[in-house]
C-alpha cells in the first residue's frame, strides 16, 4: 500500500514547476463568542469554543477524545480576498517595535494562503461536536483539518525563536497580567 502511494505522489520534473490546484473544503466550523479578529493581548486561553464538524464525519473523531489537545487548522474568512497576501513584508503585531519581517517568518493572517492553526486543549467531544480552550479563531471560522497533538512528534525541544520575539510574548504576557489585575 505504501509503495503505492509513493509511487502516486511522485512528481514529474515540470509538476514541480507548476504545481497543482489545490481546492479545500471545509469539514466543519468554530462556534464561540467571538466575533471579530482580536488585538494581538487578547487572552485567547480564556476562550472556549466548539468545533462543529460535518455529522457524517462524526465517525471520524474516534479516538480524539484520549488526547489533551488538538491541532486545528481553519481559514480566516474575514479576511478580505484582496487582503490575502497583500503584504510581503510587516512588523509582526503590528507593532513597529518589532523588525520587519517576511511574511512566511510570522503568524499573521494576511497570508498568500491563510491558512491557520493551534493547538487546543481538547475539554470533550461529543457526536460531531468537539469543545476546546485557546482556539484563537473567530466565530464562523471554517475548519479545513484535525490533528492530534501529539508531543512526541510536535514538540520540537531544541526549537529557536528571534529575540524580538520574545521580547514580544513578554509584552503580551504583561498586558494580558495587567488586565487580570495582576
Amino acid at each position: 500500500m505504501l509503495s503505492r502511494v509513493s509511487r502516486l505522489l511522485r512528481l514529474h520534473k515540470e509538476d514541480a514547476v507548476r504545481p497543482p490546484v489545490v481546492n479545500l473544503r471545509p469539514i466543519g466550523a468554530v462556534v464561540n463568542n467571538v466575533p471579530v479578529p482580536q488585538a494581538y493581548d487578547f487572552d485567547w486561553q480564556k476562550v472556549e469554543s466548539r468545533v462543529v464538524v460535518h455529522r457524517e464525519l462524526a465517525v471520524a473523531l474516534l479516538g480524539l477524545d484520549s488526547y489533551s489537545h488538538v491541532i486545528v487548522l481553519f481559514w480566516p474568512h474575514l479576511v478580505p480576498e484582496d487582503v490575502r497576501g497583500s503584504k510581503h513584508r510587516l512588523h509582526p503585531l503590528d507593532d513597529e517595535r518589532n523588525p520587519l519581517q517576511g511574511i512566511l517568518a510570522t503568524r499573521s493572517q494576511i497570508r498568500f494562503n491563510p491558512i491557520l492553526l493551534t493547538a487546543a486543549r481538547l475539554l470533550s467531544v461529543k457526536g460531531n461536536v468537539l469543545r476546546v480552550r485557546g482556539l484563537d479563531a473567530v466565530n464562523g471560522s471554517p475548519v479545513l483539518d484535525l490533528k492530534p497533538y501529539n508531543p512526541y512528534f510536535d514538540a520540537v525541544t531544541d526549537a529557536t525563536t528571534p529575540a524580538w520575539l520574545t521580547t514580544a510574548v513578554e509584552r503580551r504576557r504583561q498586558a494580558i497580567e495587567a488586565d487580570r489585575g495582576g
